[in-house]
């Protein structure tokens, strides 16, 4: 089974990252879930695959017990996980917190993105990413995991997700940002990471 990557950011928190390779119908079978309420097939695959994934990190995650807040977020009603799901096929990678909302995202990068880096990038934060797409890609990683982690809407990622501090050591990162949304607003530290064909940040404090 192609599990790309497993680890503990913390104590009470697991993720991993999955290539997926099967069919659909072999994630239909190990979960008994259908997907048919998705349309399109990439899409679809890609849902299966994500809750397949967070049964493989706790057998015990009631999978067919996820719900979405009034945000949008999807959640356990009784909060007995906090988890975070993200996919760019073939790439899925899930968190699964005991104790903390987390948040995740994976992308695989692609030389386009130089083209809108100003979309959801300040002039001071595209000097960070030094215009190369491999670092682009991972600020928006770093922004969409943040934004997954505090749970609001109406998030304009340059106002509300600024990045104040970008620390690197080859090809890991702590990326800084002040989720302003917050009251008070408050600093994440984002661990993130950068692989041949994706890059990908993690929010688990």
């Amino acid at each position: 089974m192609p599990l790309f990557k497993e680890w503990n950011p913390n104590l009470h928190s697991i993720a991993a990252i999955w290539h997926i390779s099967e069919a659909e119908d072999f994630f239909e079978r190990q979960l008994s879930i259908s997907g048919k309420h998705i349309s399109h097939p990439k899409r679809r695959i890609e849902f299966l695959a994500g809750r397949f994934l967070l049964q493989q990190l706790n057998k015990d995650f009631p999978v067919h017990a996820i719900i979405k807040d009034e945000y949008d977020k999807p959640q356990l009603a009784h909060q007995e996980f906090h988890f975070s799901i993200s996919h760019s096929f073939p790439f899925v990678a899930c968190v699964v917190s005991t104790e903390s909302s987390v948040g995740i995202d994976i992308q695989c990068w692609q030389k386009s993105i130089l083209g809108i880096q100003s979309k959801f990038l300040s002039p001071s934060e595209q000097l960070f990413c030094d215009n190369k797409p491999e670092k682009i890609t991972l600020a928006w990683t770093a922004k969409e995991a943040a934004y997954k982690y505090q749970g609001r809407r109406g998030v304009a990622f340059i106002e509300h997700l600024p990045i104040i501090e970008w620390q690197e050591n080859d090809d890991f990162f702590n990326i800084t940002i002040n989720l302003q949304l917050l009251n008070p607003i408050q600093p994440l530290i984002l661990n993130s990471f950068i692989f041949n064909d994706f890059a990908l940040s993690i929010a688990s404090p």
